[in-house]
């Protein structure tokens, strides 16, 4: 066959193009009976390989660059738990580092990893559409996670926040609540936003009144924005924080102040971090390491020649324990 390509190779081999790439570069996780159907059809076709682009694709440093836009928290570590495990796994080496708010810094961060690395893992919910788009780096094979999107211009990972968030507001609302706190997160973070906006149209929904407050995702603004309300006089029989930190925060703010949970008060959180599994938090389970892992394997099937892109988005599962019931045992 004249002028086979690489595709022509899978399609005949019924294999992916980036198991031809791994055969044809030496690389591991391929099977025998693969590597067998590959060379089969290499053989048919007369395919040669483009000397050049596969010089390129060898040219590699077996490093990953991930940049975070924080590295403190329970959520980091679990997800850079996930990411390392799988990148060990597949030969990687993770460079790591950290953006805070602005695009000169996020630029500078990301742009410091070109010639470092392989490919990029950007987790940027901080950053709005056109500002990543400024930020990234050209040329360098990248996976999104939780960022606002870059209308399929990489593969991107997304959790369904309001699936979560309705999951929670149900189960207040089925246990008789009616008066709700939202702790909300940084106001310039999509999964924030995303969780507020949730919040707010199921509380309408299901006829509950709503407060919201204002948190950062630390466990201080937590106890902070719940110590307020109670110095305030507020009253409120169950809260939301849009994440498990500031929800430990409000739940240490409500006992020191002699408030019995779940009884007077029902506590939720979001991203189920170990933490909370200790402390019988009810909370949206997002298993992060898992999530960690599976922006490695789509971030390494790209660069064995995947071009796949697209949003994937990851639902998550509500978690009872006994800050809303006190009948649950809390799980490993």
């Amino acid at each position: 066959m004249a002028d086979a390509t690489i595709r022509d190779v899978a399609q005949r081999a019924q294999v992916s193009v980036a198991s031809v790439s791994r055969v044809l570069n030496g690389l591991g996780n391929v099977s025998e009976q693969t590597r067998g159907r590959v060379a089969d059809a290499i053989l048919a076709l007369g395919y040669v390989p483009h000397a050049g682009a596969r010089s390129l694709s060898l040219s590699r440093t077996n490093a990953i660059g991930v940049v975070l836009p924080d590295l403190h928290g329970e959520f980091f570590s679990e997800i850079m738990r996930g990411m390392d495990r799988e990148a060990s796994a597949r030969g990687y080496l993770l460079l790591l580092s950290n953006m805070h708010a602005g695009t000169d810094q996020a630029t500078g961060a990301l742009r410091a990893m070109r010639g470092r690395v392989d490919g990029l893992i950007v987790m940027a919910p901080h950053l709005s559409e056109a500002d990543l788009a400024t930020a990234l780096p050209p040329g360098i094979p990248t996976v999104l996670i939780n960022t606002r999107g870059q209308s399929g211009a990489h593969p991107s990972i997304r959790l369904d926040n309001a699936a979560g968030v309705r999951m929670v507001i149900q189960h207040l609302a089925e246990m008789g609540r009616r008066r709700l706190i939202h702790v909300a997160g940084p106001v310039d973070n999509v999964d924030a936003q995303e969780r507020a906006e949730a919040c707010a149209e199921a509380a309408n929904h299901s006829g509950m009144d709503l407060e919201v407050v204002q948190g950062n995702f630390g466990e201080q603004s937590g106890g902070a924005a719940i110590s307020a309300l109670l110095d305030a006089g507020q009253r409120f029989d169950s809260i939301f924080a849009a994440n498990d930190m500031m929800a430990l925060g409000a739940l240490h703010a409500l006992q020191q102040r002699g408030v019995t949970v779940p009884d007077e008060v029902a506590v939720t959180g979001f991203d189920d971090i170990p933490l909370a599994r200790l402390l019988g938090l009810t909370t949206v389970r997002v298993r992060i390491a898992d999530l960690g892992q599976r922006t490695i394997e789509r971030l390494v099937a790209r660069l064995e020649g995947d071009a796949e892109t697209g949003d994937e988005f990851h639902t998550p599962e509500l978690v009872i324990r006994s800050t809303t019931d006190k009948r649950s045992i809390a799980d490993a």
